[in-house]
């Protein structure tokens, strides 16, 4: 074909609203009618002629753009081949391929969306999910699954592992839908929870995440005197975690590349990120002086901030892991701190949740804080992060409170 493609996002596709044809590329189009009807075509030419292959309705929660380009891909592969899209398309049931398994349209999920997955972990965490725990429904033809398959891999696991449990539902429920949008399946997605699964399991709690438990705020600086009295890199590792309120893998793959100590920034690459965009993280002064200490004795070479002992790696997780448990507070995560953060940000401050949640990096989904995201809140988060320092130091209350309020001020 030779003409661009992906000239459309997911985000423009969703606030396209102008009447008319808008082209992704590979005659891939998104048709808006007058009245504001969505859907996706195929727009191709047959013996002279232009065809039009509907595809599916663009409405949220329908066909997405990834699955419209997919579809339009195997349209281009039956055009190349000399045969006529829209033919083939409907082509009687005895004409046309057989109708994978479970197993087999979940690989070709997984194969054809890998390449916009941030990395191969992500690509082998849906592969061993809907191998291992899926297993029971692979051989299963995939037009077939039904509501008490589904039950039948999901309740083992909906109280025992609720996370996993979670994320298998929802996976299934991706492989039915490309599925349906392939003409593979009709009907209702029986993966779906609202007016489905929703009716048959019984909701998860928010807190089920034991692997989380978070610390109250109101003992953070216990935690903090107790790290301050231990000559260990895995105290300061953990110290530096709390205060920029950072995932533990960022703060313990943090470069001495990544920091600017002119600025007191810490960035972080995208390809480091959980949500795939840059973070810049504004670094208190007791950051910043625990990254003087660390200097001294840090492997400038390897260039990881927290070295590990072997040469070229960094600490490693179970290091901050054990810190905790050697102080004292073995029912408490790392990961835990976050929340203990914003717990502090929501009861103690008058900082904006929309600030708080930048400087946890979370994908904001409300597309009105998200545009309030994209304002430039660097200021407001360094003040923040000055503030948390301030109300984690160990040394007193009344001194932190006024240095709260100052940061807050300024």
């Amino acid at each position: 074909m030779g003409r661009e493609t992906h000239r459309l996002s997911a985000r423009a596709a969703q606030a396209i609203t102008e009447p008319g044809r808008h082209a992704d590329g590979g005659n891939l189009y998104l048709s808006v009618t007058p009245a504001g009807v969505r859907k996706w075509v195929f727009l191709y030419r047959w013996a002279g002629k232009q065809r039009e292959m509907g595809l599916g309705s663009a409405a949220k929660g329908q066909v997405t753009l990834a699955i419209a380009r997919e579809i339009a891909a195997n349209a281009r592969a039956v055009l190349n081949n000399g045969h006529d899209p829209l033919e083939v398309k409907h082509k009687p049931p005895s004409d046309v391929t057989p109708v994978p398994t479970f197993g087999a349209a979940a690989d070709a999920f997984v194969e054809a969306r890998r390449k916009s997955w941030r990395n191969e972990k992500h690509v082998a965490q849906w592969k061993m999910t809907l191998t291992r725990y899926a297993g029971p429904i692979r051989a299963i033809p995939v037009d077939a699954v039904s509501m008490a398959d589904l039950l039948r891999v999901l309740e083992p696991l909906w109280h025992t592992r609720p996370e996993t449990a979670g994320r298998l539902r929802g996976r299934i429920e991706a492989v039915l839908d490309a599925a349906k949008a392939r003409g593979e399946r009709t009907g209702e997605n029986p993966a779906r929870w609202r007016g489905h699964l929703d009716q048959l399991l019984t909701k998860r709690a928010k807190l089920t995440r034991g692997h989380h438990a978070a610390l109250h705020y109101k003992k953070v600086r216990e935690v903090m005197g107790a790290l301050r009295g231990r000559e260990a890199i895995a105290a300061l590792v953990l110290e530096s975690t709390i205060l920029t309120a950072a995932r533990s893998g960022e703060a313990l793959g943090a470069t001495w590349r990544e920091i600017d100590l002119d600025q007191g920034v810490w960035t972080v690459p995208k390809e480091r990120m959980k949500v795939g965009v840059e973070h810049q993280v504004p670094l208190s002064a007791r950051a910043m002086a625990i990254l003087a200490r660390v200097r001294l004795f840090s492997d400038l070479d390897a260039g990881y901030v927290f070295p590990g002992q072997k040469r070229g790696k960094p600490l490693s997780n179970i290091a901050m892991a054990k810190v905790l448990e050697r102080t004292g507070y073995a029912d408490v995560t790392v990961h835990g701190f976050r929340s203990t953060f914003s717990d502090w940000v929501g009861d103690c401050t008058e900082f904006a949740d929309e600030t708080c949640e930048q400087a946890l990096a979370h994908t904001i989904q409300n597309k009105a804080k998200a545009a309030y995201r994209r304002s430039n809140q660097f200021e407001k988060r360094r003040a923040m992060m000055s503030a948390w320092a301030a109300f984690c130091d160990p040394a007193g209350a009344s001194s932190n409170m006024d240095e709260q309020r100052n940061a807050q001020a300024a």
